[in-house]
């Protein structure tokens, strides 16, 4: 039931940022045809815009890729076929991800506030739109990645049941 839950909540990501996408071609678009062709004034919020759409496409991605089991690890041995090996394998990347969401969690809150009492130059934006990206996507990371872990810990429970 809590996969299929998280499972929807990542569906719902994917379908934000296929509309964070399209958003984002618009203040892109503006900004390339004001520089070369001098059809529309040249808009300086439009760059402004456009990094807060991105900041939050990348956030928003690496919370996707973290439930999908696409997010960036290094594998310097070949997959495991042993079952604890596996554990220890995709174990060490899921407490990974998880220990550096709980600091991004941890430590974003600080950022959010220091993001708050900021403006952007061009919009005049208050700065926590892209600030408190950093605390949610690290709580998101921690609570994918722990339950990743949980079903590591639960396959190697059954391949070693099995192998009895």
């Amino acid at each position: 039931m809590i996969e299929r839950l998280l499972d929807r909540f990542c569906a719902g990501l994917r379908l934000s940022l296929g509309v964070l996408m399209g958003v984002l071609a618009v203040p892109v678009a503006m900004q390339v045809i004001s520089r070369y062709t001098g059809l529309i004034p040249t808009y300086l919020w439009t760059e402004e815009l456009a990094t807060f759409i991105f900041i939050w496409i990348v956030m928003i991605g690496s919370v996707v890729a973290v439930w999908d089991g696409t997010h960036f690890d290094v594998r310097v041995m070949p997959d495991a076929r042993s079952p604890l090996m596996r554990l220890a394998q995709n174990g060490i990347v899921h407490l990974a991800i998880l220990l550096f969401g709980l600091i991004f969690a941890v430590y974003g809150i600080e950022y959010a506030e220091f993001g708050s009492r900021q403006r952007s130059v061009m919009m005049r934006a208050n700065l926590l739109v892209t600030h408190v990206a950093l605390p949610i996507v690290g709580t998101l990371w921690a609570i994918l990645s722990a339950f990743r872990l949980m079903q590591c810990l639960q396959d190697y429970r059954q391949a070693r049941r099995l192998a009895r």
